[in-house]
């Protein structure tokens, strides 16, 4: 990976935190852009064609990016310009509730779990 030191160890916690490690690289190249191409990911990040499409899939369905069609002239794949549909401390905001959820989900199961006890 091609990322700077502080924003490889923003991916890594975002992966620690259940998203998925092409999304959560995508999506860090992404914050600090303004529109980007699924090329230029591939180059900056080390993933490959397959990773970055899921991960663009991904992030559409949580509705953190919008995806725009661009013009290409010949053959080949079609090229779309991706960039944060919100700020990214909105996204990160986001995260940061899910896994309040999930912690208050699992306090809630040892609480549950505790009334079984003998």
């Amino acid at each position: 990976m091609v990322l700077s030191e502080i924003n490889d160890k923003l991916a890594k916690y975002l992966i620690i935190s259940d998203i998925p490690r092409s999304v959560a690289y995508t999506l860090v190249y992404i914050r600090d852009k303004g529109e980007v191409t699924s090329v230029e990911i591939e180059r900056e990040t080390g993933l490959r064609q397959p990773e970055v499409s899921i991960a663009m899939q991904w992030l559409r369905r949580k509705g953190w990016i919008n995806k725009r069609n661009m013009k290409k002239e010949g053959k080949g794949r079609p090229v779309h310009g991706y960039r944060l549909s919100k700020e990214f401390n909105e996204i990160l905001d986001e995260i940061i509730g899910e896994l309040a959820n999930k912690i208050s989900e699992i306090n809630e199961n040892i609480e549950q779990l505790k009334a079984f006890r003998d």
